[in-house]
């Protein structure tokens, strides 16, 4: 990696491995298995393969590799494992690092399958877990222990976009040798470097905004090469959550306009966030980069810009919200984000449903909230759509 590269040149050159046929765009290498040219070799590689060597698709494979390289240029992290989902890599980063007895302390305000892992899945193999307010400090230094293994977050919560402190939180958590697991998927890797901020180990799904155009599932962990390649490796290729190599190049082809995307998404975001807030039909306008934000001048600090997500909550409840979903053209109804295509999504009775009311009443997630992903259309047409949606959920 070249030091001086900005991180737009990074997204198009980073981790490039050309076959000797000098190939413009990253070659795909659908193969399952590679072949050895004698029975040392293949003894050797087994107990030690280097950096273009590989034994088997579920361990590595070259177009997967060039993908894990460039994310790993891109995010400051000095190694990353590239996954078959965001969840798989949810899933393995915490499972690969965790044992009975180990204690995890997790923001409260996580995306629903987050939950499952962290309130269901861990304590059934023994961990105890310790939800908190995320945007507290002293709520995490409260129930940090010693003996806490790690703690996990959402640096921007899903879906009422809370923003967590993630220098103060590691500050806290390395004080007592925990691990810091951050979720960054809402930040993207163009407005925020977690690692830098103290993070220990980065996640994302790259099905969002690194593909971000509908095609493909994909994750990535990302962290220092002697946790990828000891403990996350040694889990991930046992436990099958391997990266098709069809899926990473279209991850590769993805990153050369991640930059670009996200930085015109956010602007749109922008524009959108002001030119509804305040209108009669919402009773709060959530956008990290409004000044209204909770934790604005946090925002400010973390993030060049307020993101691509905004929500909003009708001030009519469940009601008014399906009357604003059901009149907009443009927008899209879909659970998924970070999309060329703009998304909207209601989180009561899609992403978070198996929650209690009493839990989602807790989390903000009122039968009045919507989560919008802002796409690539024109920002006039996408405020207009939204607008004439929000007086439909007037009447």
């Amino acid at each position: 990696m070249s030091e001086d590269w900005s991180l737009r040149t990074r997204s198009v050159h980073e981790g490039t491995r050309r076959s000797h046929y000098g190939e413009m765009s990253e070659a795909i290498f659908l193969t399952q298995g590679f072949v050895y040219p004698d029975a040392e070799t293949a003894e050797r590689r087994f107990i030690s393969s280097g950096p273009d060597e590989f034994v088997y698709a579920r361990y590595g494979n070259p177009t997967v590799r060039m993908f894990e390289d460039r994310m790993a240029a891109i995010e400051g992290a000095e190694d990353a494992f590239a996954t078959a989902s965001g969840m798989a890599a949810v899933h393995g980063a915490l499972l690969c690092q965790l044992e009975v007895g180990d204690h995890v302390v997790a923001a409260r305000a996580l995306f629903g399958s987050c939950l499952y892992i962290v309130e269901t899945l861990l304590p059934r193999f023994g961990v105890e877990i310790e939800l908190v307010d995320g945007t507290d400090l002293a709520a995490w230094q409260a129930a940090l222990r010693p003996t806490t293994k790690l703690v996990f977050l959402e640096a921007i919560s899903n879906p009422t976009l809370e923003v967590i402190d993630i220098a103060g939180v590691a500050a806290l958590a390395h004080a007592v040798g925990a691990q810091v697991v951050v979720d960054n998927v809402f930040a993207t890797p163009v407005f925020q470097r977690s690692i830098e901020l103290g993070a220990d180990v980065v996640i994302y799904s790259t099905t969002k905004h690194v593909d971000g155009q509908g095609r493909c599932l994909g994750g990535i962990v990302l962290g220092r090469r002697d946790f990828i390649r000891g403990p996350l490796e040694t889990f991930l290729k046992h436990t099958g959550g391997a990266l098709s190599p069809f899926n990473a190049w279209v991850m590769l082809k993805g990153l050369e306009t991640l930059d670009l995307r996200c930085r015109a998404q956010a602007a749109t975001a922008d524009e959108i966030a002001r030119a509804v807030d305040g209108h009669p039909a919402l009773a709060r306008t959530i956008y990290p980069g409004l000044a209204s934000h909770p934790q604005a001048e946090l925002s400010a600090r973390q993030m060049e810009t307020g993101g691509t997500m905004l929500a909003l909550e009708l001030s009519g409840g469940k009601a008014a919200a399906f009357r604003f979903i059901n009149a907009l053209r443009i927008v899209l109804i879909s659970n998924n984000l970070g999309d060329s295509r703009s998304i909207i999504t209601h989180p009561a009775t899609t992403t978070h449903q198996r929650l209690s009311p009493a839990q989602r009443a807790s989390l903000g997630i009122s039968d009045g909230l919507v989560r919008l992903s802002v796409g690539l259309e024109g920002a006039a047409d996408l405020k207009a759509d939204i607008l004439g949606a929000l007086d439909t959920a007037v009447a």
